[in-house]
């Protein structure tokens, strides 16, 4: 984990991300409004595997050769793009995209949990018990417990988006275990290729053919696909060499403020106060875990240290 302080032009990229990310949440919802979920999912990864293809020859990148990489490619794209893409989006039909985006904040918070599990290197250390302790409480009151309790279709909904930031992290583990030495680029074009040879049939078999009407349905998923998925790699992995996954990690607070606001702007959506003190114990939560702000504070108290 990188702890040094990000430059001027790497905060800048950090709060683009931030903001393109955001966006997506609208984009998908609005896409939704014309197009099934299975549908929706379909060209996303389809348009952001062409796209990083694209970027993988122009830049000439090596390709794997061993065809267990690519089966672990195809496992990575289910984790990774297929079912948390498909339970985030059913669960966008039935919930508002601001509490989306707060509750997709939780991977980071789920992606140390599955480390400390699955990997032998990342112990869960007081301070990352600490910290994802916090960032579960801010999940639960985000969701409120009464609402589980209620078991309706929004309460299912508000599961399945959790439930996609599970297969988050565990693609993260996946990476770490299964994908070490691949470039990046290649690494993020294989598993959207997997992806879209998985999302495009099952979508003609679920769906049908459906080809969107609307402009700005198709805006929707230039959006979401092309600028939100295969560009926000690109500026994800240039941002995460440079900086570091603490550093990068920071850009998960940057995300639901801006897609809370475009969900009341545009959609009018109203989100309930225990749902803002929720995020605020998952941002709690994700700054225990990064663990400069602790270490500052003892460096003020004690100089000498």
């Amino acid at each position: 984990m990188n702890s040094a302080a990000p430059s001027s032009r790497i905060w800048a990229e950090m709060a683009l991300l931030g903001l393109i990310w955001g966006g997506s949440f609208l984009a998908i919802r609005t896409a939704l409004d014309e197009i099934p979920f299975v549908t929706s999912v379909a060209f996303r990864v389809g348009l952001a595997a062409l796209v990083l293809w694209i970027w993988v020859l122009v830049r000439r990148l090596s390709l794997p050769r061993d065809p267990r990489i690519w089966a672990s490619l195809l496992i990575m794209g289910l984790l990774n793009n297929v079912l948390p893409f498909l339970l985030m989006a059913w669960g966008q039909l039935h919930i508002e995209t601001g509490l989306t985006s707060i509750l997709n904040a939780g991977t980071a918070i789920f992606g140390v949990l599955a480390a400390a599990i699955f990997l032998a290197d990342e112990r869960l250390t007081a301070r990352r018990a600490l910290g994802v302790c916090t960032g579960f409480l801010g999940v639960a009151t985000a969701i409120g417990l009464h609402n589980l309790a209620a078991f309706d279709i929004r309460s299912l909904a508000q599961l399945a988006v959790v439930g996609g930031t599970v297969c988050y992290a565990l693609a993260g583990v996946w990476a770490r275990l299964r994908l070490k030495g691949l470039a990046p680029q290649v690494q993020a074009a294989g598993m959207l290729t997997g992806s879209t040879l998985v999302m495009v049939p099952a979508a003609l078999w679920i769906d049908g053919l459906v080809i969107p009407t609307q402009g700005a349905t198709w805006l929707a998923i230039f959006y979401y696909a092309v600028v939100a998925t295969a560009l926000a790699y690109l500026l994800y992995f240039r941002i995460l060499a440079a900086a570091g996954s603490g550093n990068t990690m920071l850009v998960t607070l940057l995300v639901a403020p801006v897609a809370i606001v475009l969900g009341a702007l545009v959609r009018d959506e109203v989100l309930a106060p225990s749902v803002y003190l929720g995020f605020a114990l998952l941002a709690l939560g994700l700054v225990i875990l990064d663990g400069r702000l602790l270490r500052r504070r003892r460096r003020t108290s004690n100089p000498s240290a």
